[in-house]
């Protein structure tokens, strides 16, 4: 039987696994999958699995009209220790239990590639699941390991994604070189800042390699949190007016609003309570239309396809100067323009706490900006215009350099074993 290693990046967004051939020393493949769960509504009346995932997740909650229940960015509930579990098909979720889905999913495709069952992997972390929370981070690796064991694996060692990032660069020099790389992606930025020689590639010992390490809970969904706060909210009826004693006009709660723009609160966002308020605060504000399509957005389980309009216009404006906003559904009608300046606003405080945690990171780390060699860029959101503006106006003597986006940290996380042997 031949020896095989998995590198597991379970993403917010995306999620990679890479197979490494320990006897040959190579990747022979790699896995990418959305980090998506649909429930079907009626899977007793149905041929249909108990869940679906992946990119059959999506097909099957839009050929179902939308029902069910669909779950993305499941990464986030990881920290929260305010979520215990869900009831789902008559079934009780812990975090575990659903991360478990994705990475059983990961498993049985690699496992049919290699015709064995691997039960090694090297699965990346984030440096803070929830910012420098010791309790927070603590509880979600704890959770994610719990997934791993329940998807199957028996031997698994856990490494930081921006290291993870960094090996796969480092396959690409000619030379040894001081490297900062930043993994952006859709939960977390995350920095590393280390040694890497080529001449070093899968050596046993790389202590010595990593200088500094450093995270903060910003990444994608924050934007798209952002955006949806105020550029969506107001076509749900952020700003609706509701009269529940005669002269007495009130505005609706803003903390409906924020639930729809956070993935986390959304995936469970549709108890019986919630429901009876927003139809009083319908009935009050005289059926307000805006407000209408809130109750049709938790209704129909639309959060989704109304975040898809919004990673679309996100991915748009990495390389136009406008992009639309666009979403019709329902009645639910969106269509507007929105400029990259208007955007780069929008998303102005975020971008503001990278950039003031990069100056914290590299100042804490005694780093200076000019014995770092080059810079490695990786994750979905490294693409963002406001993002690599940090970098150029902090580094302009510095090129960005850039990997596969998807893949690099499974990669990097496959050439990782030396974690078990050092052990």
């Amino acid at each position: 039987m031949k020896n095989f290693l998995y590198g597991i990046d379970f993403g917010t967004t995306n999620s990679a696994l890479a197979i490494y051939d320990e006897d040959k020393k190579e990747i022979v493949n790699t896995i990418i999958i959305p980090s998506l769960i649909y429930f079907p509504e009626n899977v007793e009346l149905s041929n249909q699995k108990r869940y679906v995932i992946g990119e059959s997740a999506i097909s099957a909650y839009l050929n179902d009209g939308m029902k069910g229940r669909f779950i993305k960015s499941i990464k986030q509930i990881l920290s929260r220790s305010s979520f215990i579990e869900t009831r789902i098909q008559n079934k009780r979720y812990n975090a575990s239990d659903l991360v478990s889905l994705i990475l059983i999913e990961l498993k049985e495709r690699a496992d049919q590639i290699i015709g064995q069952d691997c039960k090694k992997a090297v699965i990346g972390r984030p440096v803070f699941f929830d910012d420098d929370d010791t309790q927070k981070d603590t509880l979600a690796q704890t959770r994610l390991s719990r997934a791993a064991q329940l998807a199957g694996f028996t031997e698994v060692k856990f490494q930081f994604e921006p290291i993870g990032a960094a090996f796969a660069y480092e396959k690409t020099l000619q030379r040894k070189e001081n490297v900062l790389v930043a993994d952006l992606g859709g939960g977390t930025t995350d920095f590393t800042y280390l040694v890497l020689d080529p001449e070093k590639v899968g050596s046993q010992n790389r202590k010595d390699d990593m200088m500094a390490t450093g995270g903060i809970y910003i990444g994608g969904d924050s934007f798209d949190s952002a955006f949806m706060w105020e550029r969506g909210t107001p076509h749900f009826g952020k700003n609706t007016l509701y009269e529940a004693t005669p002269g007495k006009v009130l505005n609706v709660p803003k903390s409906l609003f924020a639930n729809i723009c956070s993935w986390d609160k959304m995936n469970f966002f549709n108890g019986l309570r919630i429901k009876k308020d927003m139809e009083d605060y319908y009935y009050y504000s005289n059926n307000d239309k805006k407000f209408r399509n809130l109750i049709t957005l938790v209704d129909h389980n639309l959060g989704y396809s109304v975040f898809q309009a919004i990673e679309k216009t996100k991915i748009t404006l990495s390389s136009l100067d406008s992009a639309s906003f666009q979403y019709s559904n329902m009645e639910i009608e969106i269509d507007e323009q929105v400029s990259g300046m208007e955007y780069q606003q929008i998303i102005e405080k975020d971008i503001q706490r990278i950039s003031d945690y990069l100056d914290h990171f590299m100042l804490k780390n005694n780093i200076d900006s000019k014995a770092i060699d080059s810079l490695f860029l990786t994750g979905g959101t490294s693409m963002v215009v406001a993002v690599q503006n940090i970098f150029k106006s902090k580094f302009p003597h510095l090129t960005l350099n850039a990997g596969d986006n998807f893949k690099s940290v499974a990669k990097g996380l496959a050439y990782s074993g030396y974690l078990f042997e050092n052990n």
